[in-house]
């Protein structure tokens, strides 16, 4: 299997895995929303809600967005093959710190203000900058 075959598969697999765990993440959402669950509706637990809906909402970009890498890999044949791999790296790794840092904020949020796992979020936010760039230039 050619490496650009074996990162499709990793994308598609991470990206239809992720869709799947984060349409069950929204669903557990509106099943606290329904069931009037204190620990997430109540006013002080505003940023938690915030920051679970943010976790949820990137999470499932992301999914699409490697979805969409997947189907990009095969108009990229002239790029660089350490520059696909540096791109399909930075996309995963964003797939995951970015609603993770969210999530862990939102868990952890004291005060108003989200907890310390939040300083994923711009970790994650320029992995997926960095993986966005790669992919653009490879279609030069």
């Amino acid at each position: 299997m050619t490496d650009v075959s074996q990162l499709r598969r990793r994308h598609l697999r991470f990206g239809w895995y992720a869709l799947l765990c984060f349409s069950v993440v929204g669903a557990g959402l509106e099943l606290m929303h329904g069931f009037k669950a204190g620990f997430y509706l109540d006013v002080e637990s505003e940023t938690r809600r915030l920051m679970w809906r943010l976790a949820h909402a990137h999470g499932a970009l992301l999914a699409l967005v490697n979805i969409a890498f997947a189907s990009t890999l095969q108009h990229l044949s002239g790029a660089h093959p350490s520059r696909l791999r540096l791109a399909s790296g930075c996309l995963v790794i964003a797939g995951v710190l970015l609603p993770l840092g969210f999530f862990l904020g939102g868990l952890f949020a004291t005060a108003g203000d989200p907890g310390l796992p939040v300083l994923l979020v711009p970790v994650g936010a320029a992995l997926l900058i960095a993986g966005t760039a790669l992919t653009a230039h490879g279609t030069r």
